[in-house]
């Protein structure tokens, strides 16, 4: 299937599809990869990938992209807040992240995983949303995709999709925001959370993972070629990259500079109160993102034994989880990827 992005969308098949089936037990939907680049995703990605290539960027909206489990939502909460509630007085605060900073490519998960066959109760916060946000619209349309159309400006916007597959001219009218990751401790939490979410239901052990991330066989990956897609754009001045570990070290000498990119115009007091709230102990006792799903996105065992959508938050925590063996297999893979790109990497503060 050939979309507007100028790939060629091919449905997984044979041995390949089944191990992965296997090991993830909420793909339960087809898998497509896309060519040349080989992005991995749902089947489902199919049915919106021409809209989320020909959305229409405006010049409030921020592009929040990352990589999954990169600090992609204390990233949203931050420029959400940032822009919108500064001094700590928008009621609007409370509502769920989904609805103030949509998730761009949230449907495809939503129709293509183990996620679409769960039953739908009139208290599901989603849809709720949705029927606030976009009433009288078709669901089967998009859901995400619709209420990020009709969110009011300034969007805050989110997505786990690269330049390519985006709109050619999204730099000439947005600025976004990318934010990297060590691979080592993206690894251990995108396991963690592949091991979380209905929708992925990863099974295997932590050596497979990595060695589906090394292949460049995880959903939304490879990450090598997200992040060189950024890398080679970030001299444009709608484009800044930050570290997530450049956040932990120094939040505020970070903020500031998200400030001077933003224009926010932020003073140093609403800095602080901007530091506060997005601390990861306040938006974890807040309860960011359980509170914008209903339980069943969860796998109750993994959370109840392991911790929910935000567990730690920390850098090194790789070094708990990575065999010796395993570490020269990441090292080996950003060497030959990355390595040319002059990219630091911080593995521990």
């Amino acid at each position: 299937m050939e979309l507007a992005s100028g790939h060629t969308a091919v449905d997984l098949e044979g041995e390949e599809l089944k191990r992965q089936e296997k090991d993830f037990s909420g793909y339960t939907k087809g898998l497509v990869r896309l060519q040349p680049e080989r992005w991995l995703f749902p089947k489902a990605f199919t049915r919106f990938a021409d809209k989320y290539y020909e959305l229409q960027w405006k010049p409030s909206d921020v592009c929040i992209m990352t990589y999954p489990k990169c600090g992609t939502t204390w990233m949203q909460e931050i420029i959400w807040t940032m822009k919108n509630n500064p001094d700590l007085n928008n009621p609007e605060a409370s509502a769920p992240l989904y609805g103030r900073s949509p998730f761009l490519e949230m449907d495809m998960l939503m129709f293509g995983t183990a996620v679409a066959d769960l039953p739908h109760s009139k208290d599901d916060p989603l849809m709720n949303g949705f029927q606030k946000m976009c009433p009288g619209k078709n669901i089967e349309d998009g859901l995400m995709i619709q209420m990020t159309d009709v969110l009011p400006e300034p969007r805050v916007i989110k997505t786990h999709l690269p330049f390519s597959i985006l709109s050619p001219h999204i730099l000439e009218n947005t600025k976004v925001v990318f934010v990297a990751r060590n691979p080592k401790d993206a690894i251990v939490s995108y396991h963690h959370h592949s091991r979380l979410i209905l929708g992925h239901g990863y099974t295997g052990t932590f050596e497979e993972f990595v060695k589906y991330f090394v292949a460049d066989d995880l959903m939304f990956g490879p990450y090598w070629l997200m992040l060189r897609q950024a890398w080679e754009r970030r001299s444009h001045p709608n484009m800044h990259i930050v570290f997530f570990e450049e956040m932990k070290a120094d939040i505020k000498g970070a903020l500031r500079k998200l400030n001077t990119f933003l224009g926010t115009g932020l003073n140093d007091k609403q800095i602080e109160n901007v530091t506060e709230w997005t601390s990861f102990k306040s938006m974890k006792e807040r309860g960011v993102m359980e509170g914008t799903a209903d339980d069943s996105f969860w796998i109750k065992e993994v959370k109840d034994k392991d911790g929910g959508f935000m567990r730690k938050g920390t850098t090194g925590d790789w070094k708990n989880k990575f065999t010796p063996e395993l570490e020269k297999l990441v090292d080996e893979w950003t060497q030959k990827h990355l390595g040319d790109l002059g990219v630091n990497f911080k593995y521990s503060l």
